[in-house]
């Protein structure tokens, strides 16, 4: 199983960097190789991305959700992953984002860019790209302030 754990810190308040993250279908414009993100409902997304040199299709359910702290998902169909970001404030305009990936690679191309570090640096430049997305606007594209319990099934 691949594993990723990666952090930045955002030139903006809490409030707006998780406001901006719950915008899942605003990814493609800062995650590399991510086609589409559909929000299905408020617990549900159809993703589409290319990586290890194929395109892939799958669906995720947030099995938790709680404002300016976390949001984590796992897979329910498709490519297996799970992880969780979490949001910590470090003072009224800087928040540190942590983002921990679960994944099992899959074929020969994807076990060898696991092996060669290939994911962390994806997500390094996602976070970036998101860095620079946030603090250029000044301002979240939308928001989703609601809660998922982990508990709920």
């Amino acid at each position: 199983m691949g594993d990723v754990v990666e952090t930045i810190d955002v030139e903006a308040p809490i409030a707006t960097v998780y406001n901006q993250w719950t915008q899942f279908e605003e990814f493609p414009k800062f995650m590399e190789g991510v086609e589409e993100v559909r929000q299905l409902d408020d617990r549900h997304l159809h993703w589409v991305a290319e990586f290890g040199g194929s395109r892939h299709e799958w669906d995720a359910e947030i099995v938790e959700q709680h404002p300016e702290e976390r949001v984590a998902w796992r897979n329910v169909d498709g490519k297996e992953n799970a992880g969780v970001v979490t949001f910590h404030k470090i003072d009224d305009a800087t928040t540190r984002v942590a983002v921990q990936l679960d994944f099992v690679p899959e074929g020969l191309r994807e076990k060898v860019g696991d092996a060669l570090g290939v994911p962390e640096r994806r997500v390094q430049g996602d976070l970036r790209r998101f860095k620079e997305f946030i603090e250029s606007r000044g301002q979240e594209t939308g928001a989703w302030r609601g809660e998922v319990p982990r508990d709920a099934s």
